[in-house]
């Protein structure tokens, strides 16, 4: 399984981690990549902050941030780099997957083949 952190993703979610490195029970907290069914393409990148990661998530190391990856959307985030951008008219995280058939506008939301990848059906 590879998802891969850019410096500067990596960067900011380090930062953003610092600040709450630790839950009431002392666990470290590190970032939860998944994807869901929604947007106007299909599928939507889902990124959340937790120290309980599920029992069948894949945990990568990147540098100096941990992360989990939701076993269901695994094959629709192999390969997948996370980039953070910032500009005038856009700024924020930003998925680059070679997985992706087409994009929406915004580049919150893809479609992947058709729509039916490997464990994660569209539409469910």
């Amino acid at each position: 399984m590879t998802v891969t952190l850019s410096e500067k993703a990596e960067f900011h979610l380090r930062a953003f981690l610092r600040g709450s490195a630790t839950d009431a029970n002392g666990a470290t907290k590190g970032v939860r990549f998944s994807v869901k069914n929604g947007g106007c393409s299909g599928y939507e990148y889902a990124m959340d902050i937790t120290s309980k990661p599920q029992p069948d998530d894949l945990v990568i190391q990147q540098g100096k941030v941990l992360v989990y990856v939701d076993a269901k959307s695994a094959p629709l985030l192999e390969g997948v780099v996370v980039d953070f951008v910032e500009g005038v008219m856009e700024s924020g995280f930003k998925f680059i997957n070679p997985n992706a058939t087409g994009n929406c506008g915004c580049g919150k939301s893809f479609k992947a083949g058709e729509c039916t990848p490997t464990g994660v059906p569209c539409g469910n």
